[in-house]
């Protein structure tokens, strides 16, 4: 063998041996994030980005500190806790369970006028859901709390009575923050934000009901507080 075949198979090694290298770094793996709820966690009337959910995996993003794959959805406008948990049962989740569980339900269990001991039962055991589908992690569920929908534009034009509603949606935080802290889980309160702001124009979305984008970004700074604190 000459000297130029000695140095082109040398060369030839080295290429070999770098690629072999660099297929052999493990690539990093992003968390996972599952977003249980209603209306206000798919967001109706508002783009995909907008949603609080993947607010909050873009502002984890931009801090450098974690980075999320897309957030898996199980959530339906309308959806009570019972249809929540069909809903769990019908989706694809995961088997090796998720870094973070986010849980936003309640409104429409008020909305159908059901009594809160009924609904105290049903979210203790939807939370229990939510801390196995975190692997069982209590510090990895963050729990918000129940928006009030009477101070919108719909329920003023629908003619309810947004004392009666307030009234209703604050029995059902207070047991919802109660079991939260039976169980050691992060609550995050943004009802009373929303009822300074709910019903102004920028607010809301065509229906006149739902939160616009700009409401759901100050959801995501409160549940990315909590986020931050959390070791993964």
């Amino acid at each position: 063998m000459n000297l130029f075949s000695s140095f082109f198979t040398f060369g030839l090694l080295i290429i070999s041996m770098l690629h072999t290298t660099e297929n052999s770094i493990p690539q990093e793996e992003k968390l996972t994030y599952l977003a249980l709820g209603d209306s206000y966690t798919i967001g109706e009337g508002v783009a995909e980005n907008e949603r609080y959910p993947n607010q909050l995996v873009s502002a984890l993003a931009q801090q450098g500190k974690f980075s999320f794959s897309k957030p898996q959805i199980i959530a339906k406008t309308g959806w009570t806790v019972d249809e929540l948990e069909a809903g769990i049962q019908a989706a694809n989740t995961s088997s090796e369970g998720y870094d973070l569980v986010t849980l936003l339900i309640g409104v429409n269990n008020q909305y159908r006028g059901r009594p809160v001991s009924d609904y105290e039962k049903e979210f203790e055991a939807m939370l229990k859901r939510a801390i196995s589908l975190a692997r069982g992690k209590k510090e990895h569920v963050v729990v918000i709390s129940i928006p009030d929908w009477g101070v919108s534009p719909f329920a003023t034009n629908k003619g309810v009575d947004p004392k009666k509603v307030a009234s209703e949606i604050d029995a059902y935080n207070s047991a919802k923050e109660k079991i939260c802290s039976q169980y050691g889980v992060a609550f995050v309160e943004i009802t009373k934000d929303y009822r300074k702001i709910g019903a102004k124009p920028e607010m809301v979305v065509d229906d006149q009901l739902h939160p616009s984008g700009l409401v759901y970004s100050r959801w995501t700074e409160k549940i990315l507080k909590e986020v931050q604190k959390m070791k993964f």
